[in-house]
């Protein structure tokens, strides 16, 4: 081979690399870790549900090849093989799905299980409505979705159309979100907590007790709210504990139970969240009246 042959296929070797870098996909997660796909993702397993209805909204549910127990929106994704859940997934069933990426929380303890099998994963935290934008963003830009930020302005303009809905009376209520029995509460400093600030209530969880803290049932005594909200996926009726029957809440009957859908719509921080705002915002205008 001369010497002007051996350039020109140098040439096209060094331009076939260069496409081939163009088209990688690098994503620092919130872990810190960053993870470097060839292409957009065609076969993604998803272990959190908000994270399953944000790749759905994406318009990429059909690459979805695998959920968690619990992710069940949009109806297509319930036909899925379900892997577990998202703190204890089933790593055989995932790798028989050969998966060319896995979405997680940052709180599962599967990443490393894994990332040793070969497999790429992306773990992702939604505590803040700004960590919604953000996951949007950089959801979008793996999956090769354009405008990925139209979904947040949807979520951003509905949030405020249900602020603009409440009366003056709802507005100056005193809300108590719970999560979960425990009571595990949704403080200011959590996507519910700025959600209920926005509809201009008062949360009587400050933000200093962290996004989603567990409280003595006392301090619920204490704090005396107006309205309760319970996010209860097992549809039954609130438990009361010791003592809150003094709560001025309970006394009126002032409570707002969400069943099993509305409940998965108020405490998943994805692109319902819009929906979210009007269900508290009716919460609101029902007990105030």
């Amino acid at each position: 081979m001369n010497s002007r042959w051996m350039v020109a296929l140098l040439a096209v070797s060094s331009l076939l690399g260069l496409g081939q870098c163009a088209h990688a996909l690098q994503i620092t997660d919130d872990r810190g870790v960053t993870v470097t796909l060839a292409a957009p993702p065609q076969r993604i397993v998803s272990l959190l549900p908000s994270l399953t209805e944000t790749v759905c909204e994406l318009e990429a549910c059909q690459r979805l090849v695998g959920v968690d127990r619990y992710s069940n929106y949009p109806l297509r994704v319930r036909a899925l093989p379900k892997v577990g859940g998202g703190l204890d997934p089933n790593i055989e069933a995932i790798v028989a799905l050969k998966p060319d990426l896995v979405l997680m929380s940052v709180a599962s303890r599967a990443s490393d299980r894994l990332e040793a099998l070969g497999l790429k994963v992306v773990a992702l935290e939604t505590k803040r409505h700004a960590d919604v934008k953000r996951v949007l963003e950089k959801l979008g830009a793996v999956l090769g979705v354009g405008d990925a930020q139209r979904v947040w302005r949807v979520i951003d303009a509905s949030v405020s159309a249900a602020e603009q809905s409440l009366s003056a009376r709802a507005k100056n209520t005193r809300v108590y979100f719970e999560v979960s029995r425990g009571p595990y509460a949704a403080g200011q400093a959590s996507f519910i907590g700025e959600t209920l600030e926005r509809l201009g209530v008062k949360n009587v969880v400050p933000a200093s007790l962290g996004p989603f803290p567990r409280l003595n049932p006392e301090y619920v005594v204490r704090a005396n709210p107006d309205l309760i909200m319970v996010g209860n996926r097992t549809m039954q009726a609130m438990v009361p504990y010791p003592g809150w029957s003094s709560i001025k809440a309970v006394r009126e009957q002032r409570i707002c139970v969400f069943g099993i859908d509305d409940a998965d719509v108020v405490v998943r921080p994805g692109p319902r969240m819009a929906e979210a705002a009007r269900i508290m915002a009716q919460c609101l205008e029902d007990k105030t009246r």
